[in-house]
């Protein structure tokens, strides 16, 4: 009979040698619901121009349909939170699936704006599901000094999401209409689901596992089984450094996906047919970002920092390297602009996958999802903002020079925050 691990106590994580893959299998799984939750989410951005000659929408009309997708994401941020929490991450990422793709498909019968909104807020709804129930499933599969590198990987999804979708999208199209585009890509990623409904069990549930990727999976020390109220949680300060980070630094990646084609548009005359290459190259670069900035906190880790300054030095980096984006504005030439905000966005990646991480850094399993709704509605509370502040900047002044001034600055604000309410990164004390 097989020794069960806890028999033997949870080994210090430096002490149990990295082994087997499954728990990388799992971040393939999340790693594709984020490239297609991405997909689904930039898809009206993408068609933005063509979408405001049909419908005659001016930019606040536009902000506006945006503003509700993102109000749907701040409710369903901490409604999803507390349910992975409470049910686990495989029947709550299911049931974002669900709900998300379903949304995406019926933008296909939106005819006025009031249907817009209607199912951007029911899409907001459920792929506001998909970091709490990915970042809960890091958490089950991976010890603290992986985590970071496993949520570069995953988060790495939206990406490749957002590069797949220039690529895709306009032939869709052409082809068969804007309408027939949302049908086709909701219907294909419906294979995902079937995927991780087989495949997704935690650890101790599953037969691929071996002990020896199990004892170090849980090589960390043990966390108390019992569930944290959601009240405590807010009367923390770990809480909050984690929610002002999202709140100050998530509308930069939501103007990015939602206002990014059509700042090409308008300050470099492309369209739907051109705008493809540039945006290709801004989320690979992304991409790398992400792997990066997961990559270099946890090599840190691994040679010795403590997690408190691994992680702060890595989101200083990301913060400096974001500034250049305030300059955008005024370069003329289209490459020269594109490896300004190439540099901006695979900043935030990399930050945001260290920032992903902090939670679980910071608070025990059972509550990683509260706490990480928490701080999701936070940033889409500022999105929300952010996204008001835009539309009327754009329709007064018709240029993006103080949305990318805001862009730059707000990271060295947001770490500078955090660093003040938690300057050791210390377990909260919740139980």
């Amino acid at each position: 009979m097989a020794t069960d691990v806890t028999d033997r106590g949870a080994a210090p994580a430096d002490a149990v040698r990295p082994v087997g893959r499954v728990r990388w299998v799992i971040v393939g799984l999340l790693f594709a619901a984020t490239a297609i939750n991405y997909v689904d989410r930039q898809m009206i951005g993408l068609l933005k121009p063509t979408l405001q000659t049909e419908f005659r929408w001016n930019e606040t009309t536009y902000a506006d349909i945006v503003f509700w997708f993102q109000l749907a994401y701040a409710v369903g941020y901490i409604f999803f939170g507390n349910i992975v929490d409470r049910i686990g991450a495989r029947l709550g990422y299911a049931a974002a699936f669900l709900i998300w793709t379903g949304a995406h498909m019926l933008h296909a019968l939106a005819h006025s704006v009031f249907g817009f909104a209607a199912v951007r807020f029911m899409l907001g709804i459920g792929e506001s599901g998909n970091f709490p129930s990915g970042l809960k499933a890091v958490t089950e599969w991976f010890p603290k000094k992986e985590r970071a590198l496993a949520t570069g990987i995953f988060n790495a999804g939206s990406n490749v999401g957002a590069i797949i979708t220039p690529l895709i999208v306009p032939a869709l199209t052409l082809a068969y209409g804007w309408r027939g585009a949302f049908v086709v890509t909701g219907a294909v990623s419906l294979v995902w689901l079937v995927a991780w409904v087989g495949l997704y069990r935690r650890p101790r549930q599953s037969k691929q596992v071996s002990e020896a990727e199990l004892a170090y999976i849980e090589s960390d020390p043990a966390d108390p089984v019992a569930r944290v109220p959601w009240l405590r949680l807010l009367g923390r300060r770990e809480t909050w450094a984690f929610a002002v980070g999202k709140f100050l630094t998530d509308p930069v990646w939501w103007m990015f996906l939602f206002w990014l084609p059509d700042f090409l548009v308008k300050r470099h005359g492309l369209d739907l047919k051109t705008f493809g290459p540039p945006l290709v190259v801004i989320y690979i670069v992304s991409d790398l970002g992400s792997i990066f900035g997961g990559w270099m906190s946890s090599r840190l880790i691994h040679r010795g920092w403590s997690i408190n300054r691994a992680r702060k030095t890595t989101m200083l980096l990301c913060a400096i390297a974001v500034t250049p984006i305030v300059f955008a504005q005024y370069v003329d030439s289209l490459w020269g602009a594109v490896a300004i905000i190439s540099l901006a966005t695979a900043a935030h990646q990399a930050w945001s996958a260290n920032i992903y991480t902090l939670p679980s850094d910071m608070f025990p399993r059972k509550a990683v999802g509260s706490v990480i709704g928490i701080g999701g509605t936070a940033g889409a509370i500022g999105g929300m903002i952010f996204s008001l502040y835009i539309g009327q900047v754009l329709e007064r002044l018709g240029t993006y020079s103080l949305i990318f001034y805001v862009a730059g600055s707000v990271y060295l604000i947001a770490l500078a925050i955090m660093h003040l309410l938690t300057p050791r990164l210390a377990p909260a004390e919740v139980c």
